[in-house]
């Protein structure tokens, strides 16, 4: 499947306008490109007991899994704090990443964008290269 990956990174900026971000001030959008060509958002959404909150790229995957598709592509995420400007590379975390491997290839396409025109592509594999499997 081709990626627009511009399509992605926009889709991802504006899901990180919805994040909600009181108590870290880091503010992530991120952008789910299904096999299927459609795309699922999520943002991040914190809450004062921390472990409850859940970040931007599973709530993307919740979207998309809840709405029942189950083979993807892609992943756009943007992040920073206060909201504001992007000045570095936002990746995503540990349990991000394992949670993607339930559901992805090695091969699935991570693309961390500081804007439209400045961005990295990663995959999976890359940056889980040992992830956990029941079949060890």
């Amino acid at each position: 499947m081709e990626i627009d990956i511009n399509e992605l990174i926009k889709s991802a900026v504006v899901a990180r306008k919805n994040a909600y971000a009181p108590y870290s001030d880091f503010y992530v959008g991120a952008a789910l490109l299904a096999d299927s060509g459609k795309i699922y958002t999520g943002s991040n959404v914190e809450n004062a007991s921390y472990p409850v909150g859940i970040c931007a790229e599973r709530s993307a995957f919740a979207a998309a899994l809840s709405a029942g598709e189950r083979n993807f592509s892609a992943i756009a995420l943007i992040g920073g704090k206060n909201g504001g400007r992007v000045e570095k590379f936002c990746y995503p975390c540990g349990m991000c990443r394992q949670f993607m491997s339930e559901f992805c290839k090695s091969d699935f396409r991570i693309i961390s964008a500081k804007s439209e025109k400045e961005y990295e592509i990663y995959t999976l594999g890359e940056l889980l290269p040992k992830c956990f499997d029941l079949d060890v």
